[in-house]
């Protein structure tokens, strides 16, 4: 297979683009899970698909949201013909609104839910776009790239597949997808349409590969509504049943099983009730008349009657869940009460859900999860489904998209085994600069891509770096160092002084190095040296030496030298 080159190997610059060739540039989504963005360019035009957001993890402290980075084409907007988007959840359209910001008349291609879900967000950023919705069957002529868009079925309504063609080659995006034969919807994804591209020639299948490693094929989402009628069924108290805020399917099923107990539904969450707003509008949520209330209205219902529909299903620490398990949320649950995660884990995310799950407990819930029931099926497809997409569309090369590298590893494999040469696939990473020629792909170069981070107001000020010392701050401490000098008598003024926090030594136990510290500065200036950087740089050595053997720490150490 051809795959994404060693950490010692030496990337290339990419050539000079041919006239005749495709270039595809990852930039996000690929080696992980999120993130999802692609940038297709030939004839001097550029066609983007998706622009989604990746959620920080545990070792990412203050970082609010994770973006593409937009540097690859950030200096070429102009060239963009349009913004393709598969669908609607936040791992795809999450950094529409930091894109736009760039370019705010970049045109929106998408269907109509998925656009609708994308509009409410840009309104919160004042942004008001250009939309083209398209639907199952629909073709686009975008510049130099004739799209057609196709029905998949996802766990969100109204997703998309494209098949992107140019003179390079004909390549299918499968976006996010799986087979379910029996979807809530009844749109199934839409093999007669793949097996006819097949027929034409896919050059590039561009494949969903996260549950790659997955053997067989994914439950259908049916099989989630009994599991939940019962649970209703089984429940004396409070029902709050948390899942992604774009999980439509999964709220229809609620709904019902709410209606079919004598319960009414409330939304807690400004996203969950923004879209499920959204959602009912278009027709694709059908709540039972007189089912959903507002919070207001819940808080009067006898606490047996009512179901409350949370955001937190992943433990973020500012979502209502978790504000639930905290006791910080005007849902109140206790021993008596059901809460429902009816959704599946984040690689990433293990701990925060299970802090929360445990906090939940604390309080005296029964909390029902998919590790003790069928509250969640995935919306990505398995093995098996992966093998007959496969095997319909018989594409003479495939790029496996979408999963860590593990999963990519998988896909890839599974093509091979149906036929496709080892050499025409392609395992990426974010940033590989593949070029598709008379039909036939292979990775040229590379462009430096990294990760964008959202820090609050900021995005893409916070480095590396800065990330660094704030995990050696949460699992090290701080020790603060100061001293006044006269670099012109070379003599000191004020004797160092020490100051720890987050340490569980107190400062009395520095005294044993403060003389140590004097005298590393009195011979720093014997030796000649006047400016403050060095001797603070002479400082931070000493204590860290120190401290590393003496306390077996290493905290952020800050000297601050003043010279009079």
């Amino acid at each position: 297979m051809a795959r994404s080159p060693d950490a010692d190997e030496v990337i290339l610059k990419p050539p000079t683009l041919g006239p005749d060739t495709l270039r595809i540039i990852p930039l996000g989504g690929v080696g992980e899970v999120g993130r999802n963005m692609t940038a297709f360019e030939i004839g001097g035009k550029i066609l983007l698909v998706d622009c989604g957001v990746l959620f920080p993890e545990e070792n990412q402290p203050g970082v609010d949201l994770i973006l593409p980075d937009f540097t690859p084409v950030e200096d070429r907007l102009d060239d963009v013909v349009a913004l393709v988007l598969t669908h609607g959840h936040e791992d795809h359209i999450g950094a529409v609104p930091y894109l736009l910001r760039l370019r705010e008349d970049i045109p929106l291609i998408g269907s109509q839910l998925t656009l609708a879900f994308v509009e409410a967000k840009l309104t919160e950023h004042n942004i008001r776009p250009l939309t083209l919705a398209v639907g199952s069957g629909t073709v686009e002529r975008l510049g130099p790239f004739e799209c057609e868009f196709m029905a998949v079925t996802h766990s969100i309504p109204d997703s998309l597949a494209v098949a992107i063609r140019t003179k390079a080659g004909t390549i299918l995006h499968t976006g996010d997808f799986k087979m379910d034969q029996l979807p809530l919807d009844g749109r199934i994804t839409d093999l007669r349409a793949f097996a006819r591209l097949g027929e034409a020639g896919v050059d590039l299948l561009m494949v969903d590969s996260t549950n790659a490693e997955v053997p067989g094929f994914v439950a259908t989402e049916r099989e989630i509504g009994p599991v939940l009628d019962s649970v209703f069924g089984q429940a004396t108290g409070l029902i709050v049943v948390a899942c992604f805020s774009s999980h439509v399917h999964r709220v229809q099923q609620v709904l019902d099983a709410a209606a079919a107990h004598g319960r009414k539904v409330a939304f807690a969450g400004r996203s969950m009730i923004r879209n499920m707003t959204i959602a009912m509008d278009l027709g694709f949520l059908k709540a039972p008349p007189g089912t959903v209330v507002d919070l207001g209205t819940a808080d009067s219902l006898p606490r047996d009657r009512i179901v409350f529909v949370s955001t937190g299903s992943q433990g973020e620490p500012m979502a209502a869940l978790s504000r639930i398990a905290n006791g910080d949320h005007k849902i109140l649950v206790g021993p008596g009460d059901t809460v429902i995660l009816a959704s599946s884990l984040i690689p990433g995310n293990e701990n925060s859900v299970y802090r929360v799950i445990n906090g939940l407990t604390r309080l005296g819930a029964k909390v029902v999860h998919k590790g003790n029931a069928r509250v969640h099926v995935s919306g990505h497809a398995a093995a098996g489904e992966l093998l007959y997409a496969l095997n319909i569309v018989r594409p003479r090369g495939v790029m496996p998209v979408h999963g860590e590298a593990r999963h990519l590893v998988a896909s890839g494999a599974l093509a091979v085994s149906t036929g496709v040469p080892p050499e025409r696939v392609v395992l990426a990473e974010n940033g590989l600069v593949i070029d598709v020629t008379d039909g036939q792909a292979e990775i040229v170069g590379a462009v430096p891509v990294g990760q964008v981070y959202v820090d609050g107001s900021s995005v893409g000020e916070l480095t590396e770096v800065e990330l660094k010392d704030r995990r050696i701050l949460g699992d090290e401490g701080f020790i603060s160092v100061f001293a006044v000098v006269n670099a012109r008598k070379r003599c000191i003024v004020a004797a160092p002084a020490i100051q720890a926090r987050g340490m569980a030594e107190s400062d009395d136990v520095f005294a044993e190095i403060l003389p140590g510290l004097t005298t590393a500065l009195e011979n720093a200036m014997d030796a000649g040296a006047v400016d403050t950087h060095q001797m603070q740089q002479v400082m931070r050595r000493v204590l860290g030496r120190w401290v590393g053997s003496k306390l077996r720490k290493r905290p952020l150490i800050i000297p601050v030298v003043v010279e009079v």
